[in-house]
């Protein structure tokens, strides 16, 4: 069925199902070279158990997507609850203007990709292919090395941040 197609309200349809639903929240960090990034994002995903694999969807109005493009690959975050700061920070501020690194604690991780401290878990990704998806390109990821902090049971989800302001539209 072409877009053309589709029955009268099914765009609304798929807005109001979707602006409902309650994604968990992902904060992305990266590294080419000397060019930091990091980025909230909504749109990710498990994709496979055997092999594992994960997908991260970056908008391409981002920073963090140019920087990704040159990047071996991303570290993932889970954000509890009681890191809300970080994620107003990742996502409500655009690399473009500010560095959010020096705002927060990090260190180097795999692939020397920062890792932020303090977050209720993260793991590295290998980047393994991008491709477009519309506005944002998918960033599939063989998972590595990772680590599980605290507050995996009350993670940070879309309605958390539905108010914030973004840094970029997407």
């Amino acid at each position: 069925m072409s877009d053309a197609a589709l029955p009268a309200g099914a765009d609304q349809a798929f807005e109001t199902i979707v602006g409902g639903l309650d994604y968990p929240m992902f904060l992305v960090t990266t590294r080419a070279g000397d060019r930091l990034a990091g980025c909230l994002v909504g749109f990710a995903s498990q994709t496979s158990i055997d092999p594992p694999r994960f997908l991260v969807g970056l908008s391409k109005q981002n920073h963090t997507y140019r920087i990704a493009l040159d990047a071996p690959g991303l570290v993932v975050h889970v954000l509890a609850t009681d890191h809300l700061e970080l994620a107003e920070l990742f996502g409500g501020e655009t690399g473009d203007e500010v560095d959010k690194f020096a705002r927060c604690d990090w260190s180097d991780g795999p692939l020397g990709i920062p890792v932020l401290h303090d977050v209720a878990g993260w793991f590295s990704g290998r980047t393994l292919e991008h491709f477009d998806l519309g506005d944002h390109t998918a960033f599939l990821l063989e998972p590595g090395a990772g680590e599980v902090g605290h507050g995996l049971d009350r993670l940070v989800t879309f309605q958390d941040v539905r108010e914030l302001e973004p840094g970029h539209d997407a």
